[in-house]
């Protein structure tokens, strides 16, 4: 399988493992020349006040993810290793927006972060990044990093 396009699923607690995203990508993207999507959901009240923190109350949501602090920091490792990446933002379910997302710009792999969870904290809690790796339209890498 040839990788050309890898959806970088960035989460609003992904800057605790954006060293660790930064790598992963970099190690599948360098080799294969894939164009990254680092790409940023926002749920709807998040979208509101991220466009209200910023003064930005007509942008877009690419607009608003271009803002983000971890898309920013990707975004400097790649630009570092001369990466082609663009910069996606979308409102709604974060899992299921990030599984569209990734049908819509026919990613080959999805990268998603996350923390290592007790039995109970699965049992008892949905998660985003299960969410992708289970809906997903393709392979997901998932970067796990810390404890619950």
């Amino acid at each position: 399988m040839a990788v050309e396009t890898i959806l970088v699923a960035v989460g609003p607690q992904d800057y605790e493992r954006v060293e660790r995203l930064a790598e992963e990508t970099v190690d599948i993207a360098g080799p294969t020349g894939a164009e990254v999507v680092l790409a940023h959901a926002f749920t709807r009240e998040g979208y509101e006040k991220a466009r209200t923190n910023l003064y930005f109350d007509d942008a877009t949501p690419d607009e608003v993810a271009e803002r983000n602090a971890t898309i920013r920091d990707l975004e400097d490792v790649l630009e570092e290793t001369d990466i082609d990446y663009t910069i996606r933002g979308a409102v709604g379910d974060p899992g299921d927006t990030m599984v569209e997302l990734a049908g819509s710009c026919d990613a080959d792999i999805v990268v998603v972060g996350g923390r290592e969870r007790s039995p109970a904290g699965k049992a008892l809690f949905g998660s985003v990044a299960q969410s992708i790796m289970l809906d997903a339209p393709c392979p997901t890498l998932y970067v796990r990093t810390g404890t619950e």
